[in-house]
């Protein structure tokens, strides 16, 4: 079966590049992010990997845990690594889980069942569904699911602005239209009616329609 949003993350434990852990433990009270890769050495991954190094400080300010995965072993991750830092100017300062026997790939719906096997054999066009990104709460539930395929790159970018929303909407009964970003106005939720709204918000807000009910964002 599929993961699917609001389902709680499932748990594991497993060898990484900075030891073995069991993912909700290690994710503690913090928002994370889960992102795989199919292989080692693969072009578009260490890009990724590089320009998640880099903008890691953003996801610490937002109190956010990055992981990485991919299915080969840990001695492949360190030389991969290396090359990492040396193409692309940072190397990865979060850990990376080596799911040699495919296990969270499987836990996760990236590969089926049926896999097996040494992966060091297998070819990143095997592997070619473990390109995901999982966003997770405090509460260990799925908040948001991005497949990508292989020949396009991930947009790290677009998940800080997801994870400001979702922090933002976790506080407060609001909803973030489209483009949205940090500091924008904001639309009140439909489970607010306008008496409690009027509450919230005794300045009154913007209504093109008595559906969209647009206000600052708040603090």
């Amino acid at each position: 079966m599929a993961l699917q949003l609001n389902e709680i993350a499932p748990d594991f434990e497993a060898q990484t590049t900075e030891g073995k852990i069991r993912f909700h433990e290690w994710l503690g009270d913090s928002w994370g992010v889960l992102f795989s890769h199919p292989k080692d050495f693969t072009p578009v991954c260490t890009t990724e990997l590089g320009y998640m190094a880099r903008i890691k400080p953003e996801f610490d300010r937002r109190g956010v845990k990055i992981i990485g995965l991919s299915v080969d072993p840990i001695d492949r991750h360190a030389g991969w690594v290396r090359d990492i830092e040396e193409t692309q100017g940072h190397a990865p300062n979060f850990p990376m889980i080596a799911d040699v026997d495919y296990t969270v790939s499987k836990l996760y719906g990236m590969l089926p069942a049926p896999v097996s096997g040494d992966p060091t054999q297998r070819t990143a066009a095997d592997n070619q569904t473990v390109r995901n990104v999982f966003v997770v709460g405090p509460d260990k539930k799925v908040k948001l699911i991005l497949v990508y395929p292989m020949t396009t790159g991930r947009n790290f970018d677009e998940v800080l602005r997801v994870i400001d929303s979702l922090q933002l909407t976790a506080k407060h009964k609001v909803a973030t239209p489209v483009n949205w970003k940090n500091g924008e106005d904001v639309i009140i939720a439909g489970s607010v009616s306008d008496d409690d709204a009027r509450k919230q918000y005794p300045e009154g807000w913007k209504a093109p329609k008595p559906y969209i009910r647009i206000v600052p964002q708040p603090h």
